[in-house]
């Protein structure tokens, strides 16, 4: 969700034309900004992803999500969220075709998104870990000879790919919640994925630690679509800049993270 999911610039390129020509009937609020329903600011997001969007009950909550209610409180809107797939919020195809006004899913801004998407301000940094049942599996070197979780199309997988020794099996899966069962399971050695949840996960589950993390230096972005919507766009990050100067957005932090972020 995150360095969640990242095609190639062609894929992504192609799809984002395709879609471009699909008309979007959207509405005015007074703040100014365009949404796809009225009174309402609609929220894609891809599950589970804990602690940025996860179910809760009937209600899908998070880090991401109480930032989003920010951004509707500001703008007079009521949030609502859609839960759909992370290639097509990635990709574009979420809000090209007007299934949402913003996609919120722990995404890693990256050029190649960038081009299908206008990205926020950075909103999260962001590296990736290594999760195992075993403290000596603190390297990918460490690994040589055993199986590792990722998951596909992701900047992890492709820290994978390029880092770990060619001995490493590398295990495909499509979320999070399915890397984790693997390694819970026995299916798999160790998973690669973003720091948040894996120290989230390691956190309530004792039995797994994480025992590396990788300095990739990656951010998180919040998406609108493409040349579309910048009044939304200017909102988002004006609820940032307001949050990190009121103290607000550190609170929402320790909430979800049990510290405030490192300044």
């Amino acid at each position: 969700m995150n360095t969640r999911l990242m095609t190639s610039a062609i894929a992504v390129g192609t799809l984002a034309l395709g879609l471009s020509a699909c008309a979007t009937d959207t509405t005015t609020t007074k703040s100014g900004v365009k949404v796809i329903k009225d009174g309402q600011l609609t929220v894609c997001t891809s599950l589970p992803y804990e602690p940025f969007e996860f179910k809760k009950g009937n209600e899908v909550v998070g880090f991401d999500m109480d930032l989003m209610k920010k951004v509707a409180e500001a703008n007079g809107l009521k949030m609502a969220v859609t839960v759909t797939g992370f290639e097509g919020i990635q990709s574009g195809q979420a809000l090209n075709s007007g299934t949402c006004d913003i996609a919120a899913a722990g995404m890693t801004i990256t050029p190649e998104r960038q081009k299908a998407i206008d990205f926020s301000d950075p909103y999260f940094d962001a590296t990736q870990a290594l999760l195992t049942k075993d403290k000596s599996l603190n390297s990918l070197e460490a690994l040589a000879g055993k199986s590792l979780a990722v998951m596909s199309g992701t900047t992890g997988e492709l820290y994978a790919k390029d880092k770990a020794p060619k001995t490493v099996e590398l295990k495909s899966f499509e979320d999070l919640g399915l890397q984790t069962t693997a390694l819970t399971t026995g299916q798999v050695d160790a998973v690669i994925q973003d720091n948040g949840p894996l120290l989230d996960f390691a956190k309530k589950n004792p039995d797994t630690f994480v025992t590396a993390e990788f300095q990739t230096g990656e951010q998180y972005g919040f998406a609108v679509q493409k040349g579309k919507n910048p009044e939304l766009l200017a909102s988002i990050n004006k609820v940032l800049k307001d949050s990190k100067a009121d103290g607000s957005y550190n609170a929402t932090y320790k909430t979800w993270f049990g510290t405030e972020p490192k300044s």
